[in-house]
């Protein structure tokens, strides 16, 4: 066992990445057509009200377009979505939805198909967080689309829960 300092983003990011996490793709549309980004800071916050987070760094141009429209969508993604995941994650792209299938919902938001759930929020609070914005939504309506096992991120790659951990979400966990 080894202790580093947090100082470093290359620990940093290394120790943290050690975190398994689930998928999202935050969108909205706007008047130039869908904007959206790769979220992997996503958290559900509170039940009663419905609210949901996510983290946004501050740089982002895609959280630009979605910030005025009052909205946003979470399309949490399923394991077999890595390359939505990867045309969503490039930063600055303007053709980033060129081969992704969506549509606007009634809430003015971009639904990505294939996704297993989305969430539709109004933003309800916008806080600083570091070199990031801490993005709070108030849940107006929820989608289930399908089942499958979500897209997983750990260690710096993709993975899923049935291939990592040999247990399908369909499973309920039970092998």
């Amino acid at each position: 066992m080894s202790t580093l300092s947090p100082a470093s983003p290359a620990d940093f990011r290394r120790v943290l990445g050690r975190f398994a996490s689930g998928i999202t793709v935050i969108t909205s549309v706007d008047e130039a057509g869908p904007a959206g980004f790769t979220c992997q800071s996503f958290s559900s916050l509170s039940l009663d009200p419905p609210l949901v987070l996510f983290c946004v760094a501050d740089a982002s141009t895609s959280w630009a377009r979605i910030a005025p429209t009052g909205r946003f969508a979470v399309n949490v993604l399923a394991a077999d979505q890595r390359d939505v995941c990867r045309n969503l994650a490039v930063p600055g792209s303007p053709d980033k939805f060129r081969r992704v299938v969506w549509h606007k919902s009634n809430l003015g938001t971009a639904h990505l198909g294939g996704a297993l759930v989305t969430i539709d929020c109004r933003i309800s609070g916008v806080y600083p967080g570091g070199d990031h914005r801490i993005v709070i939504g108030e849940v107006q309506e929820l989608h289930d689309h399908r089942e499958g096992d979500p897209l997983l991120f750990f260690g710096g790659q993709f993975c899923s829960a049935s291939a990592h951990f040999g247990v399908s979400a369909a499973q309920g966990g039970k092998q």
